[in-house]
């Protein structure tokens, strides 16, 4: 029987849970979409690795000395008598050296080919003869002016065999003849530019060196091969299997796609906690409006277990129905994050079970859990309470709600302490616990705030709009907890967007102050790319009229005592100019083998002018370096500065990260003539202190919008929660409703009222969301003051933005449940019980 109940009750509810069920569709819409693109990414990786070094048995590479370096140029190469000595070792099959860099090539615009920055590699190699590619037309290089390309780079480009482009390596750019067009299948957005031997190991290595040394087999088992090739190995260099060289390549992998799958995660799991207050409110006011009902039930014999699995049994209907429409919603969605990867997202997509099963785990776990104490109420209700012509479920104190959220606030904001002072761990488990335990205490205490801050938006709607204004103000007062809830839903997501735009505007702001205080130089060089700059550009900019000097800079990591660390390289004294340091002891004289550091590594370290300290280069050799001078803090040059001849000494090829210029007098000219000198090399940039900053705000500005596109979601859930509520209201105040209209209050006074109810549930929501943000913006950028972010700013301009979306939002909301209490028939409305 009661089954039956559940199921009239779903029919008779239909317009009320299918709003419920969007809530549930949207969470689990971003949680299926989510698994299913990383499955598919996954997928694709798997496939380009079993393509790329299938052959390989062992491989041979310098040993790393600095635990994640990853730059093959940066450490030690092998030497080509490697390669002599491995084709006499048993076992070994076709051993060739491979050299890898960075080369792209210049389109018919005139523009490289490809992702300049943040993308996918632009790969330069030496052509072997085929391995895991093979030519799809024209021939393999033969010559230092000769060159083949992948066939996708070439239709990009407009480029075909026998076309001249240019090349662009870390060196100076080079006018090269396309001779043979490469099948890659699918690089994942990737590019290929491959020489002959000679040619790539003069741009992207040395003569005589490859970055390493791969062989088959004859027969031979991968683990007893590396052995035998390991013996005739020189020092500093090792052998791996080729299934380890495998397995690195996945793991890598694997581990990018899971911070990428946790993050996009993250944001799912958002909308879904922003869906569970929905869900809470929709079935709360459902079963209050329902208590005659659920009494008579009681009456008539129900128990109370009964009565409660009914109401959970429309849950989980609502679960599945939501999940299943989630499910679908997610693999549009995979396919359109697929969409904007560009070329590294052709494979199409990839369907587990592992989607399937969170989706509906998720969605019909959160719908039960948040209509569970709607449904233990349900279950409370007297059976004598259906005797009465006026029931409504008892209005608790809000005493035990008042103390259990403050003690929750409270809580949450020392976990967010706690997580922000880093002492060791994961900081992000704190941090997302404190924010938890913040949503959920402001949450509970939003229904005593929302009577003094209702009464304070509702003044100007009471004053300026008559009867509607003073109804919609009263209506909002009428059931605080109500208000509360649907507000808490926008509450969340507008503390998120905040606290990001807080985040960006700060950054923005410290930027500014930096490169204002710290960027002494007149004009900074950089590569847009991952290639560096070429040594001789330093050269032709000194040679530019108007400049006084132009000095290479170099970037490295070495183990300094023992420890991890990176630094910065170059001409000293224009480092110490370009930067504004400012040197607390000792001097910029560090000749070749002195370093400098700031103020807190010598303090960390007990370091003072003339201590010497054990550096150990990627090449494996170490040196003592001696502390020739102490420097304040600085974000633009880092903790480190070592001397230039230390640099390249153990550097078989350098490479220059940015060029600092010094003008001997700066002006629009001079830099025109910069970028004139520099029109052979299309990745270089010049930029001054203002091109900088705004660089520096573009990204930020990119990773503010990212951020907030992710966050919108949940804006959009928490104004279906509007809608919601509005419309479950008009339905419990069908009577009073129609008295309204019969004592004459007219239809488009009536839909006023309704709109201006909503407009300050979203308001309230919106305020109280975004003083959250604010307050937890400014913690992190406390939090985040040692590491460059030193400015607090507020966006003030942005915060009055948001509020009036949310006004709009509300007005939004309210167009379907306004239109349907104007429609209202006066006389059934009077009648209704």
């Amino acid at each position: 029987m009661m089954g039956k109940v559940t199921l009239r009750n779903l029919a008779a509810h239909k317009i009320r849970l299918v709003l419920t069920a969007v809530a549930v569709i949207l969470g689990v819409a971003f949680v299926a979409g989510t698994l299913i693109f990383t499955d598919s990414m996954n997928k694709q990786f798997d496939e380009l690795f079993s393509r790329v070094g299938a052959n390989v048995a062992v491989d041979v590479r310098a040993k790393k000395v600095v635990d994640g370096d990853d730059d093959g140029m940066a450490a030690q190469p092998v030497p080509a008598t490697v390669l002599k000595a491995l084709q006499g070792v048993e076992g070994v099959k076709d051993p060739q050296g491979n050299v890898n860099g960075y080369a792209a090539v210049v389109g018919k615009d005139g523009k490289i080919v490809g992702t300049a920055q943040d993308g996918p590699p632009q790969i330069g190699a030496n052509w072997t003869g085929g391995g895991s590619y093979d030519l799809k037309s024209g021939r393999a290089p033969q010559g230092p002016n000769e060159v083949v390309i992948d066939a996708r780079t070439a239709e990009k480009g407009e480029l075909a065999v026998g076309d001249t482009t240019r090349v662009v390596t870390a060196g100076p750019p080079a006018n090269m003849r396309i001779v043979g067009l490469v099948d890659t299948g699918n690089l994942m957005g990737a590019t290929l530019t491959a020489f002959d031997t000679p040619t790539a190991q003069r741009l992207m290595l040395k003569p005589g060196y490859f970055s390493d040394i791969e062989m088959g087999s004859t027969g031979v088992p991968e683990s007893e091969l590396r052995d035998r090739v390991a013996r005739v190995l020189p020092a500093g260099m090792e052998a791996v299997t080729g299934e380890q060289l495998r397995e690195e390549s996945k793991s890598d992998i694997a581990q990018m796609m899971s911070f990428f799958r946790t993050f996009l995660l993250a944001f799912a799991l958002i909308s879904i906690f922003v869906g569970s207050f929905i869900i809470f409110n929709t079935f709360s006011m459902l079963v209050a409006q329902r208590t005659r009902e659920l009494a008579l039930l009681r009456a008539i014999g129900a128990a109370r277990a009964q009565v409660t699995r009914a109401v959970i049994g429309e849950a989980v209907a609502v679960g599945v129905v939501g999940s299943t429409l989630g499910l679908a919603a997610g693999a549009g969605l995979a396919s359109l994050l697929q969409s904007q990867m560009g070329d590294a997202g052709q494979g199409g997509l990839t369907f587990t079970a592992t989607p399937v099963i969170w989706s509906y785990a998720v969605g019909i776990l959160v719908t039960v859990v948040s209509a569970y104490f709607p449904a233990r109420r349900a279950a409370k209700i007297p059976p004598v309470a259906a005797m009465r012509d006026d029931v409504a479920l008892p209005q608790r104190s809000l005493r035990i709600r008042v103390a259990l959220g403050s003690l929750l606030t409270l809580a949450g904001a020392g976990l967010i302490g706690v997580g922000l002072a880093g002492n060791g761990g994961n900081p992000a488990i704190p941090v997302g616990a404190g924010a938890f335990a913040v949503f959920i205490g402001v949450a509970m205490l939003a229904p005593v705030i929302s009577v003094p801050v209702m009464k304070v938006l509702g003044a100007p709607f009471a004053r300026l709009m008559g009867s509607p204004g003073r109804l919609a103000r009263q209506n909002a007062l009428r059931n605080p907890r109500r208000t509360a809830a649907t507000a808490a839903a926008l509450m969340i997501g507008l503390a998120l967007i905040t606290t990001v735009n807080v985040l960006g505007a700060s950054m923005r702001a410290s930027v500014d102050e930096q490169v204002d205080a710290q960027f002494g130089a007149d004009y900074l060089v950089q590569a847009e790319g991952a290639g560096g700059v070429g040594a001789e550009v330093a050269q032709k900019i000194g040679s530019v009229p108007g400049v006084a000097a132009a000095s290479p800079t170099y970037e490295g990591d070495a183990k300094i005592a023992g420890k991890k660390a990176s630094y910065m390289s170059g001409d000293v004294p224009a480092v110490v100019k370009g930067a504004n340091l400012e040197i607390t002891s000792g001097g910029a004289s560090i000749g070749g083998t002195g370093m400098m550091v700031d103020e807190k590594t010598a303090e960390d370290n007990g370091w003072k002018v003339g201590t010497a300290v054990p550096v150990q280069f990627t090449d494996g050799k170490t040196e003592r370096l001696t502390v020739t001078g102490v420097y304040a803090k600085s974000d633009l040059i880092g903790s480190r500065i070592i001397s230039q001849q230390a640099y390249l000494r153990h550097t078989v090829k350098p490479s220059v990260d940015a060029i600092v210029v010094d003008a001997a007098a700066p002006s629009a000219a001079t830099k025109t003539a910069i970028e004139s000198t520099l029109k052979d090399y299309p990745n270089l940039k010049v930029s001054d202190q203002a091109s900088l900053k705004a660089d520096a705000r573009k990204q930020i500005n990119g990773f503010v919008t990212f951020l907030t596109i992710l966050l919108v979601m949940s804006v959009i859930i928490a104004a279906v929660g509007v809608i919601n509520t509005l419309a479950l209201s008009v339905i419990e105040r069908t009577r009073e409703i129609g008295l309204l209209r019969a004592i004459g209050i007219s239809r488009r006074q009536l839909r006023r009222m309704v709109r201006l109810e909503s407009i300050m549930i979203a308001v309230f929501g919106a305020a109280l969301g975004m003083g959250i943000g604010v307050a937890f913006g400014a913690a992190l950028q406390n939090a985040l003051a040692d590491q460059g972010l030193g400015v607090l700013a507020v966006p003030y301009g942005t915060l009055v933005v948001y509020l009036v979306v949310a006004a709009v939002i509300g007005v939004l909301a309210a167009l379907w449940p306004a239109w349907r209490a104007g429609r209202m028939d006066v006389l059934k409305a009077i009648s209704t019980e």
